[in-house]
């Protein structure tokens, strides 16, 4: 990952806080070298150089879009702009369009004063490492080759995107519509002023949802709680669906990859328990393995041994997982943070699907997602984090692995050690100059004293080291 003050550059994309780290030149270097480089790719297989874009609702999105837009023709590539989006939407679209890359601006579940690049090849995928870094080296070096007036890129707008990905969900086979809308379902969407605010009742009418409460739905960027879907922000949505008396609450993050539940009893669905949740529907009509990363709960394990399945483990990231999945032949994969990825549908996470494959196993089951809830194993985790220090992060955590050469670790993706009965995970941030610190216990005050214990233990490190 690199870093220039408030600016990231990085597997997850490239992101900063607009006006501080992020501006228009930050923008335009980075899109110049990422045009360079897909018209480059795209005539090697004699493909178009055609790139869809999309954005998230954050207030800083049209005029990044303006400048993105502008810079990709500038370097002879032909836009498809899908205007606000949901990044699936857009990975949808690259395939579709059968576009040689795809760019989302959206920072994720940073603030609304971020924003960011999320880059994407002709697969719709993001970017692998390999791929990442030749587009940041190159826009370190300056190297990006406009093109002359008569080459210019042509600018398209593509206003069905939304509704050409929701019918690829509604084609997959594991879905019924008319299952669901038998069902007379109420949900609760928090959209969190965003994208997710349109897409999700989007998907739901069309799945024959009977009554759709929207709660932060309006797409302004102005977000009504913190944007990362996790129980202390989503105390509306709890609240609304427990005093309404909905079937679920569903909750997104700004550009509606992540997926995060609330039961009709209004308890939030540790994020975690998303993906486990459409690995069981999965399982229960199909074999195969699953990958997830190795911050992600055990819970998974769990679901995969009742199943007689298995789970593989990747870093931390969305490619990651993605290669992982290829590399096994995985039937479903996805993150800890309320990620869902079909590969049927398309190699990235994906709220929208996973909501259909939730409101799908209620309906087969005829089960209260409750009931599910409870039936589901139960593990706590705490996530907390630690100010990267200004040292080699590699020397900082193998210091650690030597203290603990006792136990199992896993040298991956930072450095993750597995107890009997718990685990830390230690690594460097995608997204943010921190080191994140994850924990799981059976108990929320073992994982918080675990995630306490490692963080002391961990600023003892640094000082010893730099000392």
């Amino acid at each position: 990952m690199s870093t220039n003050g408030t600016l990231l550059a990085s597997i997850s994309g490239i992101r900063g806080i607009v006006g501080d780290g992020l501006d228009p030149s930050v923008l335009a270097r980075y899109t110049s070298a990422y045009g360079t480089w897909i018209r480059e790719r795209a005539a090697l297989v004699d493909r178009d150089p055609v790139v869809v874009v999309g954005r998230d609702a954050r207030t800083s999105g049209p005029v990044c879009a303006q400048i993105v837009i502008g810079t990709l023709r500038a370097m002879g590539c032909d836009v498809i702009d899908v205007g606000l989006a949901a990044t699936p939407t857009v990975e949808m679209m690259v395939l579709l369009e059968e576009a040689a890359g795809g760019i989302i601006l959206s920072a994720s579940h940073n603030p609304e004063t971020w924003n960011a690049l999320k880059l994407l090849n002709e697969k719709g995928e993001f970017l692998t490492p390999d791929e990442g870094d030749a587009v940041i080296e190159r826009a370190d070096a300056g190297d990006a080759q406009p093109v002359s007036h008569d080459a210019l890129g042509l600018h398209m707008t593509a206003e069905d995107a939304l509704d050409l990905h929701i019918d690829a969900i509604l084609t997959l086979d594991l879905l019924d519509p008319d299952a669901i809308a038998a069902q007379d379902f109420t949900v609760v969407v928090d959209g969190v002023n965003s994208v997710g605010g349109v897409a999700l009742p989007r998907l739901l009418d069309r799945l024959g949802v009977a009554d759709v409460d929207r709660l932060h739905c309006e797409p302004t960027g102005r977000f009504a709680h913190p944007a990362e879907p996790r129980p202390e922000h989503l105390t509306d949505l709890m609240q609304r669906v427990a005093d309404t008396g909905a079937d679920l609450g569903l909750a997104v993050d700004p550009d509606a990859d992540r997926l995060a539940l609330v039961d009709n009893e209004g308890r939030f669905l540790l994020e975690e328990l998303t993906q486990v949740l459409a690995a069981d529907f999965v399982w229960s009509h199909e074999d195969g393995p699953f990958v997830t990363n190795l911050s992600s709960s055990r819970a998974i394990d769990d679901v995969a041994d009742a199943h007689g399945q298995t789970v593989y483990r990747s870093a931390v990231g969305e490619i990651n997982v993605v290669q992982r999945m290829q590399e096994t032949g995985a039937i479903l994969g996805g993150e800890g943070n309320g990620g869902v990825i079909v590969p049927d549908l398309h190699y990235g996470r994906d709220a929208l699907v996973g909501a259909a494959f939730v409101l799908q196993h209620l309906a087969e089951t005829g089960q209260t997602l409750a009931a599910v809830h409870d039936a589901l194993p139960s593990y706590a985790m705490a996530k907390d984090k630690l100010p990267l220090p200004d040292m080699d992060v590699e020397v900082l955590l193998t210091a650690m692995a030597r203290k603990y050469d006792h136990e199992q670790l896993s040298a991956v993706d930072g450095l993750k050690i597995d107890f009997a009965d718990q685990w830390v995970h230690m690594r460097p941030s995608n997204t943010e100059p921190i080191l994140r610190v994850y924990t799981e216990a059976p108990t929320e005050d073992g994982a918080r004293a675990l995630a306490d214990r490692f963080k002391s233990e961990l600023r003892e490190a640094i000082a010893a080291t730099t000392s």
